[in-house]
């Protein structure tokens, strides 16, 4: 399981208010984003509906869809291009990754949110710097990195909460302009030589479940065969058996499997239907207890076990349903590669280069009043539709595979 949920007691990380320190990082990101994670420069469309917004001094929120965990820094290139410094709301343990990692946060504009609680303050930052708009908000409203760019998860509601409470403070406040949110579709495609970048990742993770290397097999049909494989070693751990029957069946019950014990003990019960939100609900259960650090040893080793199960459930859950069956494309076989090496490893390796498009779209303007349609709050289904066209549109940007 990966550092991200910290037993400590939280406190509200605040951005640094000035612009001073965005001047060098505009020179030093793209080197990061570069370097770091093979990404080169963007290719940008719709900036002049991001600009218009701006000129009419709106307070403007820019939500996008989070397929990679470079997705924040990419975002950071859309203010460069801007000449526009933006805030950016992040999870906490972010910020717990040593103090200079802390300390550029801030200078950029960022800000921390508690996902084990209720962040008032971070909430309270957020319609801020909205109801003010100094500056664009960078939001992520999947709430996790998919690694699936071709799917889209649900969205949190949180998003609209802040945008709405926003509008309503600046309707009052009488000042000029208004709430608006632009919906922004990252599109990443893979340059490099598929074969030559995956194998050795599939022979790594094929030793470590003690098969010899599938390499007589072709490509799609070996990350297939290592994901049943997969698949099976959990189904063993948590069932003492591998299930039977089509992958689309075997991944929910495995969650339930995983799930539906911790529900029962910490929350009374399933409340919600959707995977991310159980599993963000029963951290806000199991961690508490865990700060004070007055806990047995072995009460603390089993919460730590739990949430290791929660976060293995999320991650089960951001494997698309039929997503290599359904369209095969050398980006859907690279992302699920290194879903799997970051699944069994916590850890994927860099693949370069990786090209991106940053598709801004046109801005929705934010009524105070919530307005719920059929499926829950209709400016959330706004920002969902409008992801979705973007999603559908760049779809041609992807490089189809052809396993001879």
């Amino acid at each position: 399981m990966q550092d991200i949920v910290i037993a400590k007691p939280y406190r509200f990380l605040p951005p640094h208010p000035g612009v001073f320190w965005t001047y060098p990082l505009r020179w030093w990101l793209p080197g990061k984003v570069r370097r770091a994670w093979g990404v080169e420069w963007p290719t940008f469309r719709g900036l002049d509906r991001l600009r218009a917004s701006l000129k009419a001094g709106h307070g403007i929120l820019l939500v996008a869809n989070h397929c990679r965990p470079c997705d924040p820094l990419v975002m950071g290139l859309l203010c460069i291009e801007l000449g526009q410094p933006c805030y950016m709301m992040a999870s906490w343990h972010l910020f717990m990754q040593g103090r200079f990692q802390r300390w550029l946060l801030r200078r950029a504009g960022v800000f921390s949110i508690y996902r084990e609680g209720v962040d008032r303050e971070a909430i309270k930052m957020a319609t801020q710097i909205l109801a003010a708009g100094d500056r664009p908000l960078v939001l992520f409203p999947e709430g996790i990195v998919s690694r699936s760019n071709d799917r889209l998860g649900q969205l949190m509601d949180g998003t609209s909460f802040i945008a709405r409470t926003a509008a309503r403070v600046k309707a009052k406040a009488e000042s000029a302009g208004k709430v608006v949110v632009h919906p922004v579709f990252l599109r990443y495609s893979f340059g490099g030589d598929l074969r030559k970048a995956v194998e050795p990742v599939l022979t790594m993770m094929e030793k470590r479940l003690g098969w010899q290397p599938q390499a007589a097999l072709k490509l799609l049909e070996r990350v297939v065969k290592l994901g049943e494989g997969l698949l099976a070693a959990k189904e063993v751990e948590y069932f003492g058996h591998a299930e039977s029957g089509p992958t689309r069946e075997r991944l929910p019950r495995l969650i339930e499997r995983v799930l539906g014990p911790l529900e029962t003990e910490y929350c009374g019960g399933r409340s919600d239907p959707a995977t991310i939100e159980r599993v963000k609900k029963l951290r806000q259960a199991i961690v508490p207890p865990l700060i004070p650090g007055d806990l047995s040893p072995a009460e603390t080793a089993r919460r730590w076990r739990h949430l290791a199960d929660c976060y293995f459930a999320q991650q089960l859950a951001c494997y698309p349903i039929d997503y290599l069956a359904e369209k095969a494309t050398v980006e859907r076989i690279l992302e699920t590669v290194e879903r799997y090496e970051e699944d069994l490893t916590d850890e994927a390796r860099i693949h370069r280069p990786l090209r991106v498009s940053i598709t801004v779209s046109e801005a929705i303007e934010v009524s105070p009043e919530r307005q719920r349609g059929g499926g829950g709050d209709s400016l959330t289904a706004q920002i969902q539709e409008q992801l979705n066209r973007m999603l559908a549109e760049t779809a041609g940007e992807s490089t189809p595979w052809n396993d001879q």
